[in-house]
């Protein structure tokens, strides 16, 4: 892939200081025992939703060279520079196919934080005319799929970023609609509603928002009462991570360990920061979602890379050739988020998210492009360091959106806090 454009010279430290609460805008085959796997980039298992591959994201074989003007160093104008550099080419190269599946919808999270971050509102309007567009509403052709919900997200933080007396009704009314209909919905003996890990960032911080939005705690509880029970058929409590789904629950690595995918505990990271966003501190279960916040970045940064990034499978990194950014992004902004509102210590995780920005943005490209993103899939996989889809470059936008929270208000040493 070429050698990364710089090197980090010097490690930051950073004092406690008060954070304002802030309402953030913002291939293969399936795996069989004993795992095993091609050394060649993998062909996309099928996907479990009618989503428009073509669209998503590609991997050249000649994407050109690396960026040569970027900077790790965790200060506003730098961190600033290297999102603008991703959101301008992703922006320029999606915004003709924008489209209402759970994989344009984590871009479009990416997009409304960058706007806040860099103070650049191309970012959210771009998202607002495609909302404005499709009248504000979602797929619902397979209700009660949670991937179809997770546009919602997007709908919902556009809708409160506005002063009340301004608000549109419009921007949510399909999205209560629906929400108002899975509420109702007596649970599947047989089948659990959020029965893969991916779900738990695609519907419940749509359902704590519109809590928010519509005043009433049902969309929360019923979040909170779905989320348990998919915590018990997928959380591994001695390895404080998620299995994708049920298939991996017995399933190994080449190496004999089990199977948990980057991207999956990704968005259940990022899930966990979506959801304590929204979730009142008098919530009685705010305690349990804060544990399990803890754990799982205890887990993560026991596991990353030397590289600062974190393999496709999280428990066999030899199998991989490459770092995973989707997942590696995610993991960034969740313990970002972390440091930023208290809930991890920062003198332990600071050298984490130093490291995987650092790790990151040496897979950038002259032209913007964000590279060694994993393609659609449900399980570890091999792929092209040029591989780049809009998922993966949504969570490096909102990474990028908590560090720069953090240099700014934290006012690291490196920086004059701006």
């Amino acid at each position: 892939m070429g050698k990364p454009a710089f090197e980090v010279k010097t490690k930051s430290t950073m004092k406690p200081s008060s954070v304002t609460a802030v309402y953030l805008l913002l291939g293969a085959s399936l795996i069989t025992a004993p795992f095993a796997h091609s050394q060649t980039p993998q062909t996309p298992a099928p996907a479990a939703s009618p989503v428009n591959r073509e669209v998503v994201g590609d991997a050249p074989d000649d994407p050109g060279p690396l960026a040569t003007d970027l900077s790790p160093a965790l200060e506003p104008t730098d961190i600033r520079r290297a999102m603008k550099k991703v959101a301008d080419w992703q922006l320029r190269v999606a915004e003709p196919n924008f489209n209402s599946q759970w994989t344009f919808a984590a871009l479009y999270d990416g997009l409304i934080a960058a706007s806040v971050a860099t103070k650049d509102p191309r970012y959210r309007q771009a998202v607002v005319e495609y909302a404005t567009k499709q009248q504000w509403k979602l797929v619902n052709d397979r209700f009660p799929h949670a991937d179809d919900m997770a546009l919602g997200q997007a709908y919902v933080d556009l809708y409160l970023a506005d002063p009340p007396a301004q608000r549109d009704p419009q921007r949510i009314a399909d999205t209560k609609a629906i929400l108002d209909r899975l509420v109702e919905r007596p649970d599947d003996p047989v089948k659990d509603l959020w029965w893969w890990c991916d779900a738990l960032f695609m519907a419940p911080p749509v359902l704590t928002r519109m809590s928010i939005a519509a005043g009433d705690p049902k969309y929360r509880l019923f979040m909170e009462r779905e989320w348990t029970i998919t915590t018990k058929s997928l959380y591994d409590p001695s390895h404080h991570l998620y299995f994708r789904d049920a298939r991996y629950l017995t399933r190994k690595e080449q190496n004999g360990q089990p199977i948990f995918w980057s991207r999956g505990n990704g968005w259940v990271m990022g899930a966990l920061v979506k959801v304590l966003q929204t979730m009142p501190t008098t919530d009685p279960r705010r305690p349990e979602f804060v544990q399990q916040f803890r754990d799982m970045a205890a887990e993560v940064a026991s596991i990353q890379g030397k590289d600062g990034l974190w393999r496709s499978g999280l428990l066999d990194p030899d199998s991989y050739p490459l770092p995973e950014i989707s997942g590696s992004a995610f993991f960034t902004y969740a313990i970002a988020y972390g440091i930023n509102e208290h809930i991890l210590e920062q003198d332990k995780y600071l050298p984490v998210i130093e490291r995987s920005w650092a790790g990151m943005l040496g897979h950038i490209y002259a032209d913007g492009r964000l590279g060694s993103i994993q393609p659609i899939d449900g399980q570890p996989g091999i792929f092209k360091p040029s591989a780049s889809y809009v998922y993966g470059v949504g969570g490096f936008l909102l990474a990028g959106s908590e560090l720069e929270r953090l240099s700014r208000e934290k006012r690291l040493p490196s920086n004059q806090g701006e």
